[in-house]
């Protein structure tokens, strides 16, 4: 290993084509990432040619070695992958924060068997049912089968040590085996409804109970039968909530959310068609890393050495999808497919899981200590005297200069104030002048303002570079607006985040803050939310402007006179191809109105 630097150039001249993993070393011997590749050479030496994001040109500042395993497959290489970050567990790598083993149900294979929780490794006898996404899940199924089957969950030592039956015989959710109460026939009869159940057979558990709801009505044991038509209408109701329509088997659905250099992994799991709950991760180290990667590296640390369904839904298809289900596959001894674009009920699943990632990544940029944090390090990275309390951002959205929108967005104390969002229509500027709609913007915003609408904000940021940040300059200078504090954000390389360029106001040198900077992720935050708020507003125009008809734009032309040329033409296209004399003989209709709904459609001849 070098002592300062890394050869790169001579390293790169030895490297093999072959499938591998490769290790990039720190100066104190540390992993500092751990990667696969189908081809070493060329993987490795796409780091020191273009760095992906501003993390992986932090990471390869850093390296001192960079040591090589050769592997006969790309598959083996993943697997080898996995067990190297699982080790060491390298700063640069995608993280999954929670690495503990899953919990499952244990029905054991004693003479009265016991239905009891577990995590770990599945040695012991019985059967396991699972996993299950937290402990809580088990828990509260463990709750929901004492109610709906009385099979014992009490620990071995007390029930061979009982000489009384306890509370759960005296409210029904115990046959008191510790006892003698109940015959091992009968006892065997409701384990198996309950492993019916968590095999995701309700619908037999309910026949079987209707059977015998029945037979005990014709036996004149109504107290019985009364008792399971009251077990059949809860059953029923479980049944109904917890389960996927259209689901028999085990389905995993895996949503990854990304935004300010928060993310988040929501991953829902679905056994023999029951909805066993989710799960709420949050990778670290997942800085620039955008949805793709994060599902690719969850997949990889998650299901390799861990039971794994035949389908995973995804959000985003990850790029090494292939190489995944073969590695799966292989694991499994069966084919497991990666499915990103699933139909009917399956894609409202899909897009409940990523909207429950997204208002996750909402939740924890929105907490209290994140904003403050941020704030602080937001006035270090400027150099201000006092954090930047309350912030505007502006943004420009349209399509080849049509419907231009800008959208102004506030932050109060690091947080979104979505009542103080505004949105401007342009107009009367040439069309695709992005400046031109920022000057009037501006304009329009900070007159309200001036007028005592709202208040003036501590930091403008604006989308964009020099040329943005010298416009907005010059337009609030002509309304005496000379000591608002301005942030021009410009978009980094193929506007990947975590590479953008920040340039202050009356400062010569750009900013280029670390791509784990809580200062530029709440910048980034704030830039985002300016360009959702543009581009939603963009679209609604563009929408009301395609069903808009041309009538409602002709002087004249009233609701009333509208209804008779539509009715007497048959629509819109039918006075399309209608001539100035057709439509003047429609009632109220002049040949001067008739001429200029004719030039409206067709132009001036």
């Amino acid at each position: 290993m070098a002592d300062d630097t890394f050869d790169h150039k001579a390293f790169l001249a030895t490297l093999t084509h072959r499938p591998g993993v490769y290790r990039m070393i720190g100066a104190e011997g540390e992993v500092l990432y751990a990667g696969k590749a189908r081809d070493l050479a060329k993987r490795v030496a796409s780091y020191f040619t273009r760095a992906a994001n501003r993390r992986i040109e932090m990471m390869v500042s850093q390296i001192r070695d960079i040591q090589i395993t050769v592997t006969h497959t790309e598959a083996e290489a993943l697997i080898l992958e996995n067990h190297l970050i699982k080790e060491h567990r390298p700063r640069y790598n995608v993280l999954l924060r929670d690495d503990k083993s899953y919990p499952y149900i244990h029905l054991s294979d004693d003479e009265f068997p016991r239905l009891a929780f577990h995590r770990g490794a599945r040695t012991g006898g019985g059967r396991y049912f699972g996993p299950y996404p937290s402990a809580g899940a088990v828990r509260e199924t463990l709750k929901l089968l004492q109610k709906l089957f009385p099979v014992r969950q009490c620990e071995n030592s007390q029930f061979a040590n009982r000489s009384r039956p306890c509370l759960q015989y005296q409210i029904e959710r115990c046959t008191a085996p510790c006892v003698g109460f109940v015959s091992p026939e009968r006892y065997a009869r409701d384990v198996q409804d309950t492993v019916l159940f968590l095999e995701g057979k309700a619908s037999d558990v309910i026949d079987r109970w209707v059977a015998r709801m029945e037979a005990a009505a014709e036996a004149l044991e109504f107290e019985e039968a009364a008792k399971l038509r009251d077990q059949i209408a809860a059953l029923r109701t479980v049944q109904e909530r917890q389960y996927v329509a259209g689901e028999r088997g085990d389905l995993d659905i895996v949503a990854a959310a990304s935004r300010g250099g928060v993310a988040c992994i929501q991953l829902f799991l679905v056994r023999q068609g029951r909805n066993l709950g989710n799960k709420t991760l949050y990778p670290r180290n997942s800085e620039g890393a955008d949805e793709a990667e994060l599902v690719s590296a969850f997949i990889a640390q998650y299901y390799l050495e861990r039971a794994v369904p035949a389908e995973i839904l995804v959000s985003s298809l990850p790029p090494d999808r292939e190489l995944l289900e073969q590695a799966l596959s292989e694991q499994a001894g069966r084919r497991v497919r990666i499915i990103a674009r699933p139909r009917g009920e399956r894609a409202r699943w899909l897009q409940m899981a990523r909207t429950n990632a997204e208002m996750a990544v909402q939740a924890r940029l929105a907490s209290r200590g994140a904003a403050e944090q941020r704030l602080e390090a937001l006035q270090q990275a400027l150099d201000l005297e006092s954090p930047p309390r309350r912030m505007e951002c502006f943004d420009i959205s349209h399509t080849r200069g049509d419907q231009t929108v800008a959208s102004c967005v506030v932050f109060q104390d690091g947080a979104p104030s979505s009542s103080d969002y505004r949105r401007f229509n342009i107009r009367g500027i040439t069309p695709g002048d992005d400046y031109a709609a920022l000057r009037q913007a501006l304009q329009r915003r900070y007159a309200r303002i001036q007028g005592g609408e709202g208040q003036m904000p501590d930091l403008l940021l604006i989308d964009g570079g020099k040329g943005q940040l010298a416009a907005v300059a010059e337009a609030l200078s002509e309304m005496g607006i000379n000591d608002l504090l301005i942030l021009g954000v410009a978009k980094g390389p193929d506007r990947k985040p975590g590479m953008e360029t920040l340039f202050l106001l009356g400062e010569q040198r750009p900013l280029i803050l670390p791509a784990n900077s809580p200062a530029l992720h709440l910048v980034q935050q704030i830039r985002d939310e300016a360009h959702r708020f543009a581009i939603t507003g963009h679209r609604q125009r563009r929408a009301k402007a395609k069903s808009r008809s041309p009538l409602e734009d002709i002087p004249g032309i009233g609701a009333k006179r509208r209804q008779r040329l539509l009715k007497h033409f048959g629509g819109l296209q039918g006075l399309a191809r209608a001539g100035v004399e057709d439509i003047a003989r429609v009632e109220g209709i002049s040949k001067k109105l008739a001429n200029a709904i004719y030039i409206s459609f067709h132009g001036e001849e």
